[in-house]
This record gives C-alpha cells, sequence and structure tokens, in this order.
C-alpha cells in the first residue's frame, strides 16, 4: 500500500478584495501518495492553481490544512510558462534556482549536467532559450525544477502555450523524465485527455468554489507512455466518466 505523502484536510480559502469576499475553495480533502502522479481536473477559474499555491505555502487556508507527511519534504513548482532568463545559456537557466537557494556547488552542479546530458539537452547548454523550441525550453524549465531535487513536483499547466503536437510529445517526455527520476507529482490541467493519458488518478473538482465531486482511478500499467494510453479502449471510458462530471 502507498504511503501519504500531503493531505489537505477540510481546506477552504477566501479572497479578501474591495468588493468582497471571494470563497476559492471551500472543505476540500485531498491526498496525494508517495510516487504517485495526479492529475486535478475542473472548469475554468474554479481554483486548481490556488491549491497549488496552498500546497506551496505561497497562501495560508482560511480553513482547514496543509500537511506533509515526511519530514522535510521538498516542493518544485513548474508554471504554465517556462520563465526562462533570455541573456543565460541553457546552462546558466538550469542552475537559477540552484544559485537562489544558496546550494550551487560543484556536486549539485555536475548533478543539473548530468540531467542535461540524460535527456537530450546536452549539446544545447550554450544556447540561449531563443534558439530552442517551445518543447524544449519546457523541459529545460523541467530540469531546471529537478535540479533542486524536489521529492514532489507541482505542475501548472505546464504545456498550455505549446502547439497540438509538441503538447503530445511533450507531455511523453515529461512522463517518461518523472518516472525515471521517481517523483510524486500534481498536474492541474484544463486538458480531460492529457490528465487520463498522464495521471495515476483523476481529481475532479467542481465549479468555484472548488470542492472535490470524486477521484478517478485511471489504473493504467506505469509503463504505457501517454500516447500508448490515448490508443487503450480504456482511455475513452475515463474520459466520458470525468466529462460527465466536469458538465453542469
Amino acid at each position: 500500500m502507498q504511503s501519504e505523502l500531503m493531505t489537505l484536510s477540510g481546506v477552504s480559502h477566501s479572497f479578501h478584495t474591495v468588493e468582497g469576499e471571494t470563497t476559492a475553495i471551500q472543505n476540500l480533502d485531498l491526498t496525494v501518495y508517495e510516487g504517485e502522479f495526479l492529475a486535478i481536473v475542473g472548469p475554468s477559474g474554479c481554483g486548481k492553481t490556488t491549491v497549488l499555491s496552498l500546497i506551496m505555502g505561497l497562501i495560508s487556508p482560511t480553513a482547514g490544512s496543509v500537511r506533509f507527511l515526511r519530514e522535510n519534504l521538498r516542493l518544485g513548482y513548474m508554471l504554465q510558462r517556462d520563465h526562462l532568463l533570455d541573456h543565460r545559456t541553457v546552462e546558466k537557466n538550469v542552475l537559477l534556482g540552484l544559485e537562489v537557494q544558496h546550494r550551487l556547488t560543484e556536486e549539485s552542479k555536475a548533478r543539473a549536467f548530468a540531467l542535461l546530458d540524460k535527456y537530450g539537452l546536452g549539446e544545447f547548454r550554450s544556447y540561449k532559450p531563443q534558439q530552442l523550441s517551445g518543447g524544449m525550453r519546457q523541459k529545460v524549465a523541467l530540469i531546471r525544477t529537478l535540479a533542486l531535487e524536489p521529492d514532489l513536483l507541482l505542475l501548472d499547466e505546464p504545456f498550455s502555450a505549446l502547439d497540438y503536437q509538441t503538447r503530445l510529445n511533450l507531455s511523453d517526455e515529461v512522463y517518461r523524465i518523472i518516472r525515471s527520476e521517481h517523483k510524486s507529482a500534481i498536474l492541474v490541467t484544463h486538458d480531460i485527455s492529457e490528465a487520463v493519458s498522464m495521471a495515476d488518478r483523476v481529481a475532479v473538482f467542481s465549479a468555484r468554489p472548488a470542492r472535490l465531486k470524486e477521484i478517478v482511478d485511471i489504473g493504467f500499467p506505469a509503463a504505457l507512455t501517454p500516447l500508448e494510453r490515448r490508443a487503450q479502449p480504456e482511455f475513452h471510458d475515463c474520459f466520458d466518466r470525468i466529462w460527465k462530471e466536469l458538465k453542469p
């Protein structure tokens, strides 16, 4: 049985503005397990990204608690945009997080460069971001995050800015990298197909304020890539189940 990595228990969160109070999340219970890939889907604006902000500690819950069940759990956050710095080379971008956290050593630098080599970007170390394709930029952003050795990766619609073919190819690569590095991950996405093709479980949120409507166990073997999952007959059954939950 998988051990629990973190839990959200009775979590609510409200934003206060000059117009009044807006409740984004209400009484949310959610558990993430060691080694799993969890996807979160829900209507636009329902509070999916707010959940990631709560987990990161960028904001605090109005009620309830976010608990980490492993001591000194490290988090990594990958955003919708790659946020690479144009004046820095690929290798300098990959080292940026380590520099900011004052963790840049010869050992951590060697580990970061090994990740570039392992995942096909070693020959582009001296390139600037503008010389890379959109998919390659996102891979650099992922390796920058992995260089910090996170235990749990938070992926906030990391493929949304890419064209469809690049999204499909990159989802395969990101999935392979996360599995190869034995990371736990939470993917926020508005794309049901993306969620079903990548995740072990899919958490379906209601419209704002976000509540957990259902957890869908996907059940594909981990060895199947996202593209291979899309060809399985069970893929459509999972898609239809989630779609019905999301329909108003």
